[in-house]
């Protein structure tokens, strides 16, 4: 099975302006030792200082965890946005959509899909506010539209958020936009798995590649192998986590901010989960939802 030397493991954020406290990077190698995080730039990290990391400055053979949405539902009714004419008919072209539409927005911002006159249509924006297209009728729940992998996640007791919803501090339909003009950015320099097949070591990059991840599922799964809780408050309860996932503790004490400890243990996480044959061929995943609605990493 394929193996990494680095993982990097990313809290992305979509909130408007330039620099946030809410992106935080960690990474974890492969020969051993605690995740570490990578230093912020003053004022916190750019969305497009992110970008030009993976695609300038990334380690060779790194496996990036990018918490963000990298696509839409799209099998539950066969398309992306049922009705609308400009609908694409595959992730990549999902991704084009947005960055030629919100091209004007800076520092990756999405805000000009979400309000563009068709697109909005399909968005939750207010709790009084939900786009007409929001519950479709192949809805499973009241909570919007979910991909595939979200139903896996679902069944693993997790609480994904649809990507349509763009409303509370959960929503992950913004940070799944802005993550998407990044993408597209990015083609060429940085393949996205499962769109793309997993590079070998010695290609292009040196073998790195990125995928979607969910720190939700990193922190479940480790609170059920220590019987911690999952929101992690100090360092203290991020090193049981840590050690529940077979690594060393973090060397600092105190309070933790959440970006911080799900960056850190997820790039732990990642590591670990890496390993796992069957993180990479989950049973749902068939090559059609591959190149429609991609998919979460872990999600089994």
């Amino acid at each position: 099975m394929r193996t990494f030397d680095h993982f990097l493991a990313i809290d992305w954020s979509g909130a408007k302006g330039e620099r946030h406290k809410g992106i935080a990077l960690a990474i974890a190698e492969a020969a051993g030792g605690p995740p570490v995080l990578v230093e912020p730039p003053q004022g916190g990290w750019a969305r497009g200082e992110v970008m030009g990391l993976l695609r300038d400055d990334l380690p060779a053979n790194t496996l990036v965890g990018a918490d963000l949405g990298i696509s839409l539902p799209f099998n539950d009714c066969g398309a992306f946005f049922p009705g609308w004419d400009r609908s694409p008919s595959h992730a990549k072209k999902l991704w084009a959509l947005v960055d030629e539409i919100c091209a004007d927005d800076p520092h990756l911002g999405a805000q000009s899909f979400v309000t563009h006159p068709e697109a909005s249509r399909y968005f939750r924006h207010a709790k009084s506010d939900e786009g007409e297209h929001f519950h479709l009728p192949q809805a499973i729940t009241r909570e919007g539209r979910f991909r595939e992998a979200e139903i896996a996640q679902r069944r693993m007791k997790c609480r994904p958020v649809s990507n349509f919803n763009l409303v509370g501090a959960a929503q992950v339909g913004k940070s799944s936009l802005t993550g998407m003009r990044m993408l597209h950015q990015l083609q060429g320099h940085l393949p996205v798995w499962p769109m793309d097949p997993v590079p070998g070591r010695m290609i292009t990059k040196g073998g790195s590649m990125l995928a979607e991840i969910y720190t939700g599922l990193a922190s479940k799964e480790a609170a059920t192998l220590s019987g911690s809780r999952t929101k992690l408050l100090t360092y203290g309860d991020l090193n049981v986590a840590l050690e529940a996932l077979g690594s060393p503790p973090v060397r600092q004490y105190g309070e933790v901010d959440d970006h911080s400890s799900d960056a850190l243990l997820t790039a732990a996480w990642l590591r670990k989960a890496a390993g796992e044959k069957r993180r990479w061929e989950p049973r749902f995943l068939t090559a059609e939802i591959a190149w429609t609605e991609g998919w979460t990493f872990g999600a089994l």
